[in-house]
């Protein structure tokens, strides 16, 4: 395996949520509900790993704050421009992946 040292590894990593959020922001089509039923985390969990991240830092971050760099907005602008109502499929799927939550 190719050796990286800290500060390249950083770098890299910062690319490379960089690009994740951007192409987050460009598929607003792809609900919240549908990464979180795939893949078990969405934009609001993004955001919050952000802010936890920021506050182990030393960094205050309010959790709007960390949903506008992830939305690239105000979340409630976001919800209103491109969330839609759950489906009943959609909201089982969820209740089935996420026990609990």
């Amino acid at each position: 395996m190719t050796e990286i040292d800290d500060k390249t590894r950083t770098e890299l990593e910062a690319a490379a949520f960089r690009r994740l959020v951007g192409h987050l922001r460009e598929r607003a089509d792809v609900q919240n509900i549908d990464l979180m039923n795939l893949a078990g985390f969405c934009r609001n969990c993004l955001s919050r790993w952000y802010r936890e991240a920021a506050e182990g830092q030393g960094v205050a971050l309010s959790d709007p704050e960390a949903r506008e760099i992830v939305y690239g907005m105000p979340y409630k602008e976001w919800q209103a421009r491109h969330q839609r109502e759950a489906t009943a499929e959609q909201k089982a799927a969820f209740a089935a992946a996420n026990p609990g939550h």
